[in-house]
């Protein structure tokens, strides 16, 4: 109805003033208003002012049917067009950069009251001691940084097997064999330093069992991206052999020479999980991005230090299990959870990624896409996180989907993956094993169907923000009670 009346409305428009509707703000319409008012009568002062006559206005002249149309003469100023409220969605406009500025003052006077809040009843919870205390336990012992240097043995035995491979001198069997063997030994290696060797901390080991993690991924890229190389070489040379254009390949690597440690080392540290012979590169550093992406990294560290009081306070309802006590500490945790959770992800995928970027470099920097429009959950984990995206994508579901897997088992298989790295990354530096993350990601998937199937446009967008703010203080305040029973409670239970 209202799109009908619109458009009735835009043609009797056009009909009664052919110039008004050109743009309604144009260069013409402009001129035409200056001309008006330097030189027509003020038609709307109350009826004072003479009415030109028709021998004075040659622009009202008779139609077709004659009669002279009394709203096309130009000494009629025209103030109102057709559109939409600015807030409409038919209106097309998308510029609320003020509201987000807005939005950024609301949040830093709401945690700046929260800071001082706490900062009155808890006094200052930053001690330097404590700090390094979460790295090291013992300063003559450091074994997160060990654990990570270790990590370079790995990575040069994925390099040696592939030389072999490359000059032929093992066989693709035994070549995966010895692939799978370093993969397993790296996920299983730092695992068991964590679990056994009493001066590594919790903080310390996710460091080191995270950056082993990465190491896990990339090195199943380099395989497998020097595997479809090989695959392509045998190709070619059963192919009859065409021109090749020097200046298409002069400023490339092709395959086997990629296999260098200057080239392995690059793609190591490069801020990407996927291999490839031919990275794309930014012609230069720039010095002044460069220094303000430092200098974000400097300024959201110490950011959660006062999400503390409130997790400690949320102890005694879970140990007296008073649910509506529990409800309410989960909501007081929601908004300054969430709120870290998001400077988290700009500081680590924003300011760290495109710092090593820089100096790298490295030209591919979408390192995210616009996952806070998501109106579903898959757009959500297909954008939030684009170079684990790429990886399961490239290495992971097409492959998959190529052998005849159906998408959605696929998809299962992408969140199974997924859960498990998120369970490893808790779990193990936690030293125990309650499998609230594996299944925080694994009811996604039910999730994912629920949102899709009931939920479109705003409504699944709200839903998938709702997921976000409330099912991650769940999971934070599940795993600090369980570590707060383990570590704290067993003891007085056991002298009691």
């Amino acid at each position: 109805m209202g799109d009908r009346g619109g458009a009735g409305g835009s043609r009797r428009r056009r009909a009664g003033s052919r110039v008004s509707v050109q743009g309604g703000g144009g260069p013409s319409v402009a001129e035409e208003e200056v001309r008006d008012l330097t030189s027509a009568p003020d038609v709307g002062a109350g009826g004072d002012a003479p009415v030109p006559t028709p021998a004075a206005t040659p622009a009202q002249t008779p139609n077709k049917d004659g009669h002279v149309d009394v709203g096309s003469g130009h000494w009629e100023l025209r103030c109102h067009r057709l559109q939409d409220s600015l807030f409409s969605s038919d209106s097309g406009f998308s510029n609320y950069r003020g509201i987000l500025n807005w939005c950024v003052v609301m949040l830093i006077l709401s945690n700046t009251r929260l800071f001082l809040e706490n900062l009155i009843k808890y006094g200052i919870l930053v001690d330097p001691i404590q700090v390094v205390s979460l790295f090291l336990k013992d300063p003559y012992s450091w074994p997160a940084p060990c654990l990570v240097i270790a990590s370079n043995i790995f990575s040069v035995a994925a390099f040696q097997i592939e030389k072999r491979l490359a000059v032929g001198a093992i066989t693709e069997q035994v070549g995966l064999l010895l692939h799978v063997a370093n993969l397993a030994t790296i996920l299983c290696f730092p695992a068991a330093v964590a679990l056994l060797v009493e001066s590594i901390t919790p903080v310390g080991s996710v460091l080191a069992l995270a950056s082993y993690s990465i190491i896990f991924l990339k090195l199943f890229s380099y395989r497998h991206v020097n595997l479809w190389c090989r695959q392509c070489r045998v190709k070619a040379k059963a192919a009859p052999a065409g021109k090749v254009s020097g200046a298409a390949v002069q400023h490339t690597v092709s395959y086997p020479d990629n296999l260098t440690y200057r080239d392995l080392y690059y793609f190591i540290f490069a801020p990407t999980l996927c291999y490839e012979l031919n990275f794309p590169r930014s012609p230069r550093i720039r010095k002044r991005f460069l220094l303000r992406r430092v200098l974000e990294m400097v300024r959201f560290g110490p950011s959660g230090v006062w999400m503390v009081p409130t997790i400690q306070n949320s102890m005694k309802p879970f140990k007296d299990m008073d649910y509506s006590r529990i409800i309410e500490r989960l909501l007081k945790l929601a908004v300054p959870n969430h709120l870290i959770w998001l400077i988290f992800f700009y500081w680590l995928f924003h300011s760290c990624l495109n710092v090593v970027a820089e100096l790298m470099q490295f030209g591919d920097r979408e390192f995210y896409r616009d996952w806070w429009n998501a109106e579903s959950v898959i757009y959500f984990w297909q954008n939030w996180n684009i170079p684990v995206h790429k990886w399961c994508s490239r290495h992971f579901y097409k492959p998959l989907l190529r052998r005849g897997t159906n998408r959605w088992v696929a998809r299962t298989g992408v969140f199974l993956a997924s859960a498990f790295f998120h369970e490893y990354l808790v779990s193990i530096p936690l030293r125990m094993f309650r499998l609230w993350a594996f299944t925080a990601m694994m009811a996604q998937i039910p999730l994912a169907w629920i949102v899709g199937r009931f939920f479109q446009g705003n409504y699944g967008n709200a839903a998938v923000w709702m997921t976000l703010i409330i099912g991650q203080p769940v999971a934070v305040l599940m795993y600090v009670h369980d570590y707060y029973v383990l570590n704290y409670e067993a003891p007085t239970v056991g002298g009691a």
